[in-house]
C-alpha cells in the first residue's frame, strides 16, 4: 500500500516537473523558430533522462541558460545530479556553471544584466546554483539516513536474539552442570555398589540381580552423557522450533545479506551437522557485523580444510559509508567463542592493516565435542 502511495506520489511529481519545465520554456522562449527554441526543446526532453543519466541531462539542458530566458529545465536536472552524485566537486563544477550560465549577459540575453541591478542579478545566480544543489544534497542525507535506521533497528533486532540465545544457552548449561554433578553421581554409587555386591554375592540370585542392577547403571550413565552433550551443544532458541541451517544454506545467507561478498573454496561433503552449523553461523554473525560497523564494505568468505583441521575465515573491507556508534555488548562474539570451544575449536577475530575486520573459525576435522 505504501509503495504503491508512493509511486503515484513520484508519478504524480514527475508530471508537475515537467509541466512546469514546458510552461517555462514556452514564456522565456521566443515565438519564432530559432536556435534557442532548439536549446528549448532539447533540455525539456532530456529531463526524463536524469534519473538513470543525471550528467547527460544536465549537459543537454545547459545551453538553454545562453540561448533563452528559461530556467526550470536546467535547474530540475541540477537538482537531479546533487540527488544521485557523492562527488562533490562535481556538483560544485555544475553549480558554477549554472550561475555563470545565468548571470553572463550572453548575446541573446543582453538586456539581463543592467547596471544598478548587478549585485542583484549576481546573488539571483548564486542562488540559482546553489538551491538546486543544497535540496539535492539534503534528500540524498535523508535517504542515507533512512537505510542507515534500517540497518541499525535489523542489526538490533539481530542482537536481540542472540541476547535471548544466549541466556537459553547459559540455562541448558547449568541444567547440563546439575545433571552431571547429581543424577550422574548417584547412578555411579549405584552402579559401584551393584559392582561390590556382584563381587560377593550371599547367594546367585543376588549376584544376578546385582548384575542386572549393574548394567542398568552403566547404561543410564551412557544415556546421561549423551543427553548433557546435547544439552551443552544445543544453544539457540531456533533448536526446537525450526530446522537447524546446514551448508546448503549458505548461499542463500549470503544473497540476503544485502553485502558484496566473494566465496572461495569448499567444504567436505561428509562434514558432521554440528561443524556445518557452526560454520554457517560464523558466516552469519560475521556479515551481520559487516553490515552493522562496516557499511558499504565488501568481504570475502574463505572455506577451507585440510586433513587435521577445517574452517572458514571472513574477511570484509573498510567501511565506505560514515559509521554510527551503537551499543553492542558482543554477544555475538561471544557466542561465536563458546560455540568453536563445544567442538573443540577455536575462533579469533581482530582488525586487519587496510581497515577492515577478520573472523576466522578452525575446527577439528575427527574427534567429538
Amino acid at each position: 500500500m505504501n509503495e504503491r502511495m508512493g509511486d503515484k506520489l513520484r508519478w504524480t511529481a514527475e508530471v508537475l516537473l515537467f509541466g512546469l519545465a514546458v510552461l517555462d520554456a514556452w514564456l522565456g522562449t521566443e515565438p519564432e523558430w530559432s536556435l534557442s527554441t532548439v536549446a528549448v526543446a532539447v533540455a525539456v526532453l532530456a529531463l526524463p533522462l536524469r534519473r538513470r543519466h543525471p550528467y547527460v541531462a544536465f549537459v543537454l539542458t545547459l545551453p538553454m541558460l545562453a540561448l533563452s530566458y528559461a530556467v526550470v529545465a536546467v535547474l530540475i536536472t541540477l537538482y537531479g545530479v546533487a540527488r544521485h552524485t557523492r562527488d562533490r566537486r562535481a556538483l560544485a563544477w555544475c553549480s558554477t556553471a549554472v550561475a555563470i550560465g545565468y548571470a553572463v549577459p550572453w548575446p541573446d540575453k543582453v538586456d539581463l544584466i543592467s547596471g544598478p541591478s548587478i549585485m542583484v542579478d549576481v546573488i539571483y545566480a548564486l542562488m540559482m546554483g546553489a538551491a538546486p544543489a543544497f535540496l539535492g544534497q539534503l534528500v540524498q542525507a535523508r535517504r542515507d539516513l533512512s537505510l542507515r535506521l534500517a540497518e541499525i533497528n535489523e542489526a538490533r533486532e539481530h542482537e536481540r536474539e542472540l541476547i535471548a540465545q544466549t541466556v537459553l544457552a547459559k540455562e541448558r548449561a547449568q541444567l547440563a552442570r546439575e545433571m552431571h554433578d547429581v543424577v550422574s553421581h548417584q547412578v555411579s554409587l549405584i552402579a559401584v555398589h551393584a559392582g561390590v555386591l556382584q563381587v560377593s554375592p550371599p547367594d546367585p540370585e543376588t549376584k544376578e540381580v546385582a548384575a542386572t542392577i549393574r548394567r542398568l547403571s552403566v547404561g543410564t550413565l551412557d544415556e546421561l552423557r549423551h543427553m548433557v552433550a546435547l544439552l551443552r551443544a544445543s544453544g539457540s532458541v531456533a533448536t526446537d522450533l525450526a530446522p537447524q541451517p546446514t551448508l546448503t544454506a549458505l548461499p542463500t545467507l549470503i544473497a540476503n545479506s544485502g553485502i558484496d561478498t566473494t566465496v572461495e573454496g569448499t567444504m567436505p561433503t561428509d562434514a558432521d551437522a554440528a561443524t556445518q552449523r557452526a560454520i554457517y553461523r560464523t558466516v552469519q554473525e560475521a556479515l551481520t557485523n559487516v553490515r552493522k560497523h562496516a557499511p558499504g564494505a565488501t568481504a570475502v568468505v574463505r572455506l577451507w580444510h585440510n586433513e587435521d583441521e577445517l574452517g572458514v575465515t571472513v574477511t570484509n573491507g573498510p567501511p565506505t559509508r560514515p559509521t554510527l556508534s551503537l551499543p553492542s555488548a558482543q554477544h555475538g562474539l561471544i557466542g561465536l567463542h563458546e560455540r568453536a570451544e563445544l567442538l573443540n575449536g577455536t575462533l579469533t577475530s581482530g582488525p586487519t592493516p587496510d581497515g577492515g575486520f577478520h573472523v576466522r573459525l578452525r575446527l577439528p576435522t575427527t574427534g567429538s565435542p
